[in-house]
């Protein structure tokens, strides 16, 4: 009787064990970064999509979603910096993170590039096209 009461725990803690752990998994962000240019990403609606690129705010360039980019995707708050070292000035990492809000397939267009100067070209541009089931 022991041993069956045992073997039912043992049984009950791994399958929290996994539940939590797929719970857990599923509420992470896809995460995406400088490599994944030009790829494809697969979401499911209600998933979070954080895009991770280097930048230098401090000069004044900025990564910004390119007009007509959100159609499947919204973007969730303002881009978040990372400094690479306790400098001022110092560049690192501009992380945007995104939400799916419609089912389809649109390409997310990034456009680093200093918002006044509208008659210039970006300095760099970031395309990953999204897929949301």
């Amino acid at each position: 009787m022991t041993r069956i009461i045992v073997a039912v725990a043992v049984v009950v803690v791994v399958l929290v064990g996994v539940i939590t752990f797929y719970l857990l998994q599923s509420q992470q962000p896809a995460a995406l970064t400088e490599a994944d240019a030009g790829s494809t990403v697969e979401v499911s609606s209600g998933d979070t999509l954080a895009v991770t690129l280097e930048g230098n705010p401090s000069t004044g360039y900025i990564w910004e979603v390119a007009p007509g980019s959100l159609t499947v995707l919204e973007q969730v708050g303002e881009a978040e910096f990372d400094a690479s070292a306790d400098l001022p000035g110092a560049p690192g990492k501009l992380t945007l993170r995104f939400k799916a809000v419609a089912a389809g397939e649109q390409p997310l267009r990034l456009v680093y590039h200093r918002p006044w100067e509208t008659d210039v070209a970006p300095v760099d541009t970031y395309e990953v096209r999204v897929v949301v089931k």
